[in-house]
């Protein structure tokens, strides 16, 4: 969330920009413990072959240290995650700031440290850790407190058309996939461009819910 912050900062125009993160599960069916390695999961999940999956995990990771992250893809442990995201909800009950450092601290825990994120002793490390008061985080996670919202977030995203993450809409626009820092201020100034255009000569026109064409 930090780095995304960082270069919609370095554009002028996008100063008064709030951020709103949404929940997404990849799989709703996912148990409480990894039951396979990454690489595996990802060829059978994209139809690719072991070989193929190797290449697109150390691609990914690869753009994740590019940005100065530890970011270690191939080894992070698939769980079920209805739970971490309800402890981001709780987390976005109390403010911007409290929200920012749960979900950092959750990716750090999934991709840097490679913990399994159902794990209900570290989603409580972590909701305490980062200012949330530990008898309500103990409250939530042995309720179904914001189960609710992450289900309507999810109903959201299938009204977009969405279906794997990361997914951002700015307004009419959508920016599906990972991009890289540079390749993610050309599409925001790109759509900028496109919906100033737009409001000269069509106004009312809008972008499908795969995003706009960045031609």
């Amino acid at each position: 969330m930090s780095h995304v912050c960082t270069y919609i900062e370095e554009i002028p125009e996008l100063s008064d920009v709030q951020i709103e993160m949404k929940a997404f599960q990849l799989d709703p069916t996912a148990g409480v413990h990894a039951t396979g390695d990454t690489q595996t999961r990802f060829a059978h999940k994209y139809g690719l072959s072991l070989e193929h999956a190797g290449r697109s995990i150390e691609h990914i990771s690869g753009l994740g240290r590019a940005e100065g992250l530890d970011f270690r893809y191939a080894t992070t442990l698939f769980t079920n995650t209805m739970d971490a995201h309800r402890l981001t909800k709780l987390a976005q009950s109390k403010s911007a700031d409290v929200a920012d450092r749960v979900s950092e601290a959750l990716y750090k825990a999934y991709f840097t440290e490679n913990k399994e994120l159902a794990d209900h002793d570290l989603l409580q490390q972590i909701g305490e850790k980062c200012g949330l008061d530990a008898e309500e985080v103990r409250a939530l996670l042995t309720s179904d407190q914001y189960k609710e919202d992450v289900l309507l977030d999810e109903r959201e995203a299938a009204r977009y058309g969405i279906n794997a993450v990361p997914y951002f809409v700015i307004g009419r626009y959508a920016i599906p996939g990972a991009q890289d820092t540079e390749g993610m201020k050309n599409v925001l100034r790109k759509a900028l461009e496109e919906e100033s255009a737009a409001a000269d000569t069509e106004p009312g026109m809008s972008c499908g819910p795969d995003g706009c064409r960045i031609r």
